[in-house]
């Protein structure tokens, strides 16, 4: 094993750029933060100025070209992720992509194809898998905490809208997609099962503006797994009281609950009653799950291992939320075995 440190560049310079790039930069032992990529100087540069001999491109081909970059971070808008990652396994590249991999099935299919042929490390950002509770949670369920899975339920509610512009579903793949991949991702992996079915109802009823590019800000998804299974995923944007994540997951002998909503081990008693914060966003709720699967990248680099969350896996969880999605717009129940 090599003791040089793994060298890491980021393209995409939003707000998950940020948040992975700074990781690679100072958290990890055994990472450092080369090049960055992003077709804004300016935001590069402000990024930059605070870490010493940064390279920076506005070109990300030519960040693919530095000797020096070992893995990727893609954290460009989901609708390029497909040549950014066909440039980086050609590039031989090892990859790590923010969810989703694409906006359909063939242009993931297209990227795997691509990481396959370069032997290249492709790992997929889903992040709640490495957060302690759900792996806790994954752990028990193994272990057969609760007898055999048979009824999962996961939330994802986020305290505001997005933009209109990110809503749009040519960028984002609307709300079902673009957050209830995670939730599809966990049943899976926490029912240890493959989705049958799927059955969507949706609803705009705080920012109807949201239905001028297509999107909705509330939805529920009803689901059929292989094995009989039952499961039901909810996403929202109009949680205005805080982040408000959790799961449930009943078993034959037991069942777990999965998540918090208190962000603060203080509660206020007075004459009106108890009071507490809230969980206010995703950096503080998962945060440390974030740095972990960076952390998990950089070690399978470094230890030339495939990632835990497998390429099979981001697309089984898209194909589930494109499915969600189609069912969304038909008022239908759709299997995924339809949807390619």
């Amino acid at each position: 094993m090599s003791k040089s440190r793994i060298g890491i560049g980021v393209i995409g310079l939003g707000r998950m750029g940020h948040v992975y790039g700074s990781f690679a930069a100072s958290q990890h032992p055994d990472a450092r933060l080369v090049a960055i990529s992003d077709n804004r100087p300016e935001v590069m540069t402000e990024f930059a100025d605070r870490i010493s001999g940064l390279k920076t491109y506005t070109d990300y081909h030519d960040l693919l070209a530095d000797p020096n970059v070992q893995g990727v971070i893609v954290v460009t808008p989901t609708h390029t992720h497909r040549e950014v990652v066909i440039a980086a396994a050609e590039a031989g590249k090892a990859i790590f992509c923010e969810k989703p991999t694409a906006l359909t099935l063939a242009a993931t299919d297209d990227m795997i194809a691509a990481v396959e042929k370069a032997g290249v490390m492709f790992q997929v950002g889903f992040m709640r898998r490495f957060d302690k509770a759900y792996a806790a949670a994954k752990q028990q369920i193994d272990a057969g905490a609760i007898g055999d899975p048979v009824v999962v339920r996961s939330i994802g509610r986020d305290p505001f809208a997005t933009s209109l512009e990110y809503a749009n579903p040519a960028v984002s793949g609307g709300l079902i997609l673009d957050m209830g991949i995670h939730d599809f991702d966990l049943l899976r992996w926490l029912m240890n099962d493959e989705i049958d079915r799927v059955y969507s109802e949706v609803a705009s009823l705080v920012y109807p503006e949201l239905l001028t590019v297509g999107d909705v800000d509330n939805a529920m998804i009803n689901v059929r797994f292989a094995r009989g299974g039952l499961g039901n995923v909810e996403v929202s944007r109009t949680a205005h009281y805080g982040y408000d994540i959790q799961a449930n997951v009943i078993g034959t002998k037991g069942a777990l609950q999965i998540g918090y909503l208190q962000e603060t081990a203080v509660t206020l008693l007075n004459r009106q009653g108890g009071h507490y914060d809230i969980v206010p966003y995703f950096k503080e709720r998962f945060g440390p799950a974030y740095t972990a699967q960076i952390a998990h990248f950089v070690d399978c680099i470094r230890d030339q291992k495939a990632p835990s969350v497998s390429p099979k896996d981001a697309r089984a969880a898209l194909q589930a939320a494109l499915a969600a999605t189609q069912s969304q717009h038909t008022g239908a129940v759709v299997r995924l075995a339809e949807v390619s």
